[in-house]
């Protein structure tokens, strides 16, 4: 039997694009250079992506290990309850920067680089639940990794089954496709 030429071209153009959309979204944007480890930084804040009040309350408990960080919270429980939460560790309200433009975990990220660029901040703590662990990586491995932020997680456990692979790689093309369109 013969193969249409044609639909061999299409398979490969399209295994191509595949393989190389997997590898920006998975891999390269956390890649300084080939052949070399990336030079890990102590993180200069704690960046909290909202969406649950135990994000909040696990924020400030780690913000007292880390007296000299900033925490950004982005989206998380409205104003008077979050300050509440860090009120009640201690935390002085001069560190805490709510933001609450985001309406995703992509808008979290797309939003908050801006703020972590202008502090001159190129490593976080990232904070968020287990279950969303892995898709907050691949968004932020692109978005934040492109401006050279690196992320060091910290994950919240929670008793949620682990999120669609297919979250993933969804909101991964919209990283990368905000990327293809941002300054």
């Amino acid at each position: 039997m013969m193969i249409n030429p044609l639909s061999k071209i299409t398979c490969i153009t399209t295994l191509c694009g595949l393989v190389g959309s997997s590898s920006i979204i998975f891999g390269l944007p956390a890649v300084t250079q080939l052949g070399t480890s990336p030079k890990i930084n102590t993180p200069q804040a704690i960046l909290v992506l909202g969406g649950s009040p135990t994000r909040e309350k696990f924020a400030a408990k780690f913000a007292r290990q880390h007296p000299q960080l900033p925490i950004f919270v982005s989206s998380g429980s409205p104003e008077e309850y979050a300050e509440y939460v860090f009120d009640q560790e201690g935390i002085d309200r001069d560190r805490i920067h709510l933001d609450y433009r985001a309406v995703d975990t992509v808008s979290n990220f797309t939003v908050m680089v801006k703020e972590l660029e202008k502090r001159q901040i190129n490593n976080i703590y990232l904070v968020t639940s287990d279950y969303h662990m892995s898709r907050a990586l691949v968004i932020g491995k692109i978005v934040l990794g492109s401006r050279g932020i690196q992320i060091q997680p910290v994950t919240i456990p929670s008793k949620f089954e682990p999120e669609s692979p297919v979250k993933s790689l969804r909101d991964g093309l919209r990283s990368v496709f905000w990327l293809m369109t941002t300054n």
